[in-house]
């Protein structure tokens, strides 16, 4: 009998990692899609006929969309229930996907990626909340490992899966994949433990309103800096304020309404009211760096993931499998990076981490920036890759874990929601100033290139609509200019000047990026300088 209860104990156990199946297949159709989306970058482009920048724009909806609710999908969970909330959101989820793979055009796209965004703001938080219900003690500290592993890895399957069926079949397959997963995680959801809501959970609406518009406005301020106009209105800004871009308009709105959801979360705490977020997480200056140094190494990453996938595909004009081969180094060493960094905690401080992790990456940057030429296979390219990864691995794992252990334990939810607005809020600028700031390079170059040019003559380069210049492939620029009466030569000519302004706007966008996070070594060094073992109690 004794050994039978052993042996009843036993599968209890083993069958009780069952529901994480569930849990981290969840994080992983998000991860999947959003790490799909670059790999496609060419195959959207060719299939919508837009530029590179209007497919960002479905990078930055997703990000925008999560980053502006997950708070509010926090609340939701705790009032209605982890698990009825996270069913409706992975069904939201699927259809999203259906929508995405059937997608007639551009806006379709973007659609499906808010809508995609929508469903994430509550999968984010109910995944924390469905491992706290179904574990417990030192089962729950494996769980949560392994939803980060589920992330980095679903990360690298995006790139290999969307690289091999974008070159051999299309992009919209690698969508439709996730059409299927969907359903897996709905069906194996019914292993999960119901647990109850708690409807004396009360939502901050005016606090969901502040932070929503604070994160759109910013949001869609810097996507169309390049569009609008970085200070006074293009021709393609929908309208001007006393000849200003709405677009960095837009942006200083954004920073004053969040100021405003601060100040009105201050007053709830005061008044003896729940906020939407409690300020307590951002009580203590670690706090605060940890979140800067989150903010800044997200926004990095999000900028060389666009930047890469638009210079192999739209600039090279090679498959969706180069690109994945490319990134396949840095995207394995993030991975690895991430679950080896914890070893390290025994000897270095927080605080030492985080420096050498920035260092890392600037370093990692200022040397790509010197070694790129036109092909990312080169040894040089891929070491500075691998260098960004073990960087970026290593502080994004860290800077959590700090947010964590800097917060009484009841708080560990709203930690996850402020983890969630930051790093959606920083993928989402990181994509859009990567755009912006290439095109804007780009087109400066190319200016200032026509204008010493004298094989060009203006009588050519008038033909050419140069008010709309962004990155596209010599074969494309060659049949642009088929229809002009430019000759053999200056057909030539063009192509060069594409072809090196397109390389020295890649460069200087590197430089910028390295300078970033060069200066973010600053608020590194307000990280917490004490090792795990000696976390002061609260």
């Amino acid at each position: 009998m004794a050994a039978a209860s052993v042996s009843a104990s036993h599968a209890e156990v083993q069958d009780s990692w069952v529901p994480m199946i569930a849990i981290a297949f969840g994080q992983a159709i998000m991860s999947f899609n959003v790490a799909s989306l670059p790999v496609a970058l060419g195959g959207m482009v060719e299939s919508f006929g837009v530029p590179p920048t209007t497919i960002a724009t479905g990078i930055v909806a997703y990000s925008m969309i999560v980053a502006g609710f997950v708070m509010l999908g926090a609340k939701l969970v705790q009032r209605f229930g982890a698990l009825r909330v996270f069913r409706i959101a992975v069904i939201v989820f699927g259809l999203s996907q259906v929508l995405m793979t059937l997608s007639p055009n551009a806006a379709s796209m973007i659609t499906a990626q808010a809508l995609c965004g929508a469903a994430a703001a509550v999968i984010v938080p109910a995944l924390v909340a469905l491992i706290a219900e179904n574990y417990r003690g030192q089962q729950q500290a494996t769980a949560l490992g392994t939803l980060g592993s589920a992330r980095a890895g679903a990360g690298v399957l995006a790139f290999l899966i969307g690289g091999i069926l974008g070159t051999y079949i299309g992009w919209r397959p690698v969508f439709g994949i996730l059409v299927a997963v969907s359903a897996l995680v709905l069906f194996l959801s019914f292993r999960l433990k119901p647990d109850a809501g708690r409807p004396d959970v009360k939502i901050d609406f005016v606090g969901v309103i502040l932070a929503a518009c604070a994160i759109i406005l910013i949001s869609f301020g810097f996507n169309n800096l390049n569009g609008w106009g970085l200070l006074l209105a293009g021709p393609n800004a929908p309208f001007s304020l006393l000849g200003l871009s709405p677009a960095p308009v837009m942006i200083v709105v954004g920073i004053v309404v969040g100021q405003a959801f601060f100040l009105w979360s201050r007053r709830r705490e005061r008044a003896g009211l729940t906020p939407l977020l409690p300020l307590a997480v951002l009580d203590s200056p670690q706090e605060r760096a940890a979140v800067y140094a989150m903010f800044t190494v997200v926004a990095l990453e999000a900028a060389l993931n666009f930047s890469v996938p638009l210079y192999i595909q739209i600039v090279q004009g090679r498959s969706p499998l180069a690109t994945a081969v490319a990134m396949l180094p840095f995207n394995l060493t993030v991975f690895f990076a991430a679950m080896l960094i914890v070893r390290f905690y025994t000897l270095l401080t927080p605080r030492q981490i985080g420096r050498i992790g920035f260092i890392l990456c600037a370093v990692a940057l200022l040397w790509l920036a010197f070694v790129v030429r036109n092909d990312w296979s080169e040894v040089p390219v891929l070491l500075g890759l691998i260098v960004f990864g073990i960087g970026q691995g290593s502080l994004v794992t860290l800077v959590f874990n700090v947010l964590v252990t800097a917060s009484p334990k009841e708080l560990a939810g709203d930690v996850g929601s402020l983890r969630g607005t930051t790093n959606n809020l920083a993928a989402a600028v990181g994509t859009a100033v990567a755009g912006a700031l290439l095109v804007g390079l780009l087109s400066s170059a190319v200016m200032r290139q026509l204008a010493q040019n004298p094989t060009l003559p203006i009588e050519i380069t008038s033909q050419v609509n140069l008010d709309s210049i962004t990155f596209v492939s010599n074969d494309q620029l060659a049949a642009a200019i088929e229809a002009t009466d430019a000759t053999p030569e200056q057909k030539a000519e063009a192509l060069r000047i594409n072809t090196e302004s397109r390389l020295l706007a890649l460069k200087i966008g590197l430089l910028i990026m390295a300078g970033l996070a060069f200066v973010a070594i600053l608020p590194a060094g307000r990280l917490p300088a004490y090792r795990p073992g000696e976390i002061p109690e609260p």
